[in-house]
């Protein structure tokens, strides 16, 4: 949730989808041919999205990473998609165990969708959100990401005390809402902002911490004890 995301853009054109000319490149990775050709099915029903080939992604394309459960292929996998192709990435698993939920985070993943729930509109919605920088993850999975992390966080603090500088007011108050689940125009009309004010506050506090997507960003924030 590579460098940093932009929050601030959309796809492959960086206007909205609103079906006027908007195309997102998607690749589809799979270790067997069913699971690719189910993923690729289920996506080729949108015209908003533009399949392309492994070997030619081309420019922002979107990786959709489909998984039964992980591993570390997957951990290194995810880490050169994210971070070598600066690829905004979409993991499509069956289960995650505890461990595992903040090294799919930090490896940069800002979307995740269960199997089980990939129909052809779940998986729209998560590579629009991974094409934007958003976070797309499923309530159970957030939830159970918060709790690790506030475990963590318990653990740590009679050595090292809270922190209490990172953040900026505005951009914890911001955190705290992408934590619970908000896209940008729903914390715009919370907070008062312009949307373009929630995307700045995002951008900028991911490039200065050297964050990959609003997903990662939550991690941080909550592993530091900033939200």
């Amino acid at each position: 949730m590579s460098g940093t995301s932009d929050t601030g853009s959309a796809g492959t054109t960086g206007r909205e989808p609103d079906g006027s000319g908007y195309r997102i490149g998607v690749v589809v990775h799979a270790r067997d041919p069913i699971s690719g050709a189910g993923a690729a099915s289920q996506l080729r029903q949108h015209p908003v999205i533009d399949l392309r080939d492994e070997a030619r992604p081309g420019a922002d394309a979107v990786a959709v990473l489909v998984e039964e459960t992980p591993d570390e292929t997957t951990f290194e996998r995810l880490r050169r998609l994210v971070r070598g192709e600066a690829a905004r990435t979409v993991l499509v698993v069956s289960a995650l165990r505890e461990s595992e939920l903040l090294t799919v985070i930090e490896c940069g993943v800002g979307a995740v969708v269960w199997r089980h729930e990939a129909t052809a509109q779940r998986l729209l919605q998560a590579v629009i959100a991974a094409s934007r920088g958003d976070g797309d993850l499923p309530a159970d999975l957030l939830g159970r990401l918060m709790s690790q992390v506030g475990t963590l966080q318990r653990c740590a603090a009679g050595n090292t005390g809270a922190p209490v500088t990172g953040l900026t007011a505005r951009e914890a108050d911001v955190l705290r809402l992408v934590a619970q689940g908000l896209d940008t125009t729903e914390i715009a009309a919370k907070l008062a902002y312009s949307e373009r004010t929630v995307k700045n506050v995002l951008h900028g506090l991911t490039t200065r911490l050297h964050l990959r997507n609003r997903a990662h960003a939550v991690a941080y924030a909550l592993r530091e004890g900033f939200i």
